[in-house]
């Protein structure tokens, strides 16, 4: 089964974030056809393609429609197959790492030293720590070929 592209009219990408964000969603679908799917996951991806294909949404209505295609397009690719953009895993436990590690050690520091206003010095050590496990992720599905050779942008 083979991947349907996005196909905008061009008079609905005026806006230049919206079109970098289109164009990243066709390089991800292009990268994705080097990569083995199940069929039921094409179908998946074909369906959200069908919606952004029928829109006559613009601007920012546009923009937020297509950015939310791609978030459930990566979301359903690394849950059902593990595939994931570069550097996806980094970004995602960046702010995991802050919440579930630095917070406690902030606390722990600021009640340690009777000044609860310590518990800042944890962020950038949780920071740092969800750096080093999304990033060792990262490279762990690069080498197991689950990577995708794009790295999503926020636009």
């Amino acid at each position: 089964m083979e991947i349907i592209k996005p196909d905008l009219e061009p008079e609905l990408l005026t806006d230049t974030k919206t079109n970098a964000l289109y164009e990243q969603l066709q390089q991800i679908l292009s990268e994705l056809e080097q990569k083995k799917v199940s069929a039921e996951t094409v179908a998946k991806i074909n369906s959200e393609t069908a919606i952004i294909n029928s829109t006559t949404l613009r601007g920012k209505d546009l923009h937020k429609m297509l950015k939310q295609k791609q978030n459930n397009i990566i979301k359903l690719l690394e849950k059902e197959h593990k595939i994931a953009p570069k550097n996806y895993y980094r970004n995602l436990w960046l702010a995991a790492g802050m919440g579930a590690f630095g917070l406690p050690i902030g606390v722990a520091f600021g009640l340690l030293m009777g000044n609860i206003a310590l518990l800042s010095i944890g962020l950038p050590i949780g920071m740092a720590i969800g750096i080093g496990i999304g990033s060792s992720m990262d490279k762990k599905a690069e080498t197991e070929g689950r990577q995708l050779n794009i790295e999503i942008k926020n636009h």
